[in-house]
């Protein structure tokens, strides 16, 4: 399995006032690492920038979405549920571990709250959950690793997931947005660190064009798609985009992170697997993202077209 190689970097980049770049990524759960920005963050690992994934929850109640460990001889063949909650909850950290080594980030940070599984099961009211969590105390973790990491630019969920209302995702945004702003400002959590202000946020977003792209390339390639319509009545985001980073080169990261989460992912589902990684970056080499805010004086994204760099406006010239 390929792994970012960091030794291929011709230095550490940094931006105007001398500081290493680096990028925080803020994730629900263990797998949406690898489905979100993996060839990203993959890219600009081997590019010398500091990478750091946060991580909210243990991923703790999620299912087994794998077939192939239930068989004879797998490791979930014949258990209960009871056991097979246990032993998941044993795996997942070792799978994000992996995940981890594939895309080269160069920290992870676990946020340290349960798993609140989807809206209104039972573990929804587990006081330990991120759901259930105290807005202002998850902020002040997050702002801790913010402040200790010294991220120029954060990438987080969107404001609108109307096509995906996962408790954690929607948790995950509110606290980033919260995060972002009040790591600079020293009225906030006097015990979480000398204050940094990070320069740049931004949403992830699967652009309808990729969807687009990569739906007709499975019909012409394999006669079927995963993607029906109702992935194409989720809302449309790509008015929004402001970044279009060509990262064909990297698609690998996403494969191969994906197929550390061994329990998530089924290596037959068409849905993560039904193109190469090859065949990938020829329909649509590209992963998108909205600029949602920032804090650099004068400066506008899209005023020579989409921006090819989460860094453009900080890195030094």
């Amino acid at each position: 399995m390929r792994i970012a190689d960091r030794s291929k970097a011709t230095g550490a980049p940094v931006d105007k006032f001398g500081n290493q770049l680096c990028a925080l990524t803020v994730h629900a759960h263990p797998d949406d690492e690898a489905s979100k920005g993996a060839p990203t963050f993959a890219r600009y690992a081997e590019m010398g920038v500091r990478t750091v994934l946060v991580c909210c929850t243990g991923g703790e109640v999620g299912d087994v979405n794998n077939p192939a460990l239930k068989e004879p001889g797998m490791p979930f063949h014949g258990l209960d549920s009871v056991a097979e909650r246990k032993l998941l909850a044993e795996m997942r950290p070792k799978e994000l571990e992996k995940s981890v080594e594939v895309i080269g980030f160069s920290k992870l940070h676990m946020l340290g709250y349960f798993d609140s599984g989807m809206a209104d099961s039972d573990s929804n009211a587990n006081p330990k959950c991120f759901h259930m969590a105290d807005i202002d105390e998850a902020t002040e973790r997050l702002v801790k690793i913010i402040r200790l990491e010294k991220p120029q630019v954060i990438v987080t969920y969107s404001d609108d997931q109307r096509g995906y209302l996962h408790p954690d995702h929607l948790k995950v945004h509110d606290v980033s947005i919260l995060a972002f702003e009040r790591a600079g400002d020293a009225s906030w959590y006097k015990n979480a660190g000398p204050v940094w202000q990070p320069l740049k946020m931004y949403y992830s977003v699967w652009s309808r064009v990729r969807l687009k792209s990569v739906h007709e390339a499975m019909l012409r390639l394999r006669g079927s798609s995963p993607f029906d319509e109702t992935w194409f009545d989720r809302p449309n985001l790509d008015h929004r985009i402001t970044t279009k980073l060509n990262v064909g080169e990297y698609f690998w990261a996403r494969s191969g992170a994906l197929k550390a989460h061994a329990t998530q992912v089924d290596l037959n589902e068409p849905f993560w697997f039904g193109l190469s990684d090859d065949e990938l970056a020829e329909v649509y080499p590209y992963e998108d993202w909205i600029l949602a805010d920032h804090h650099i004086g004068g400066y506008s994204p899209t005023a020579s077209g989409l921006e090819t760099d989460l860094f453009a406006g900080v890195r030094a010239e």
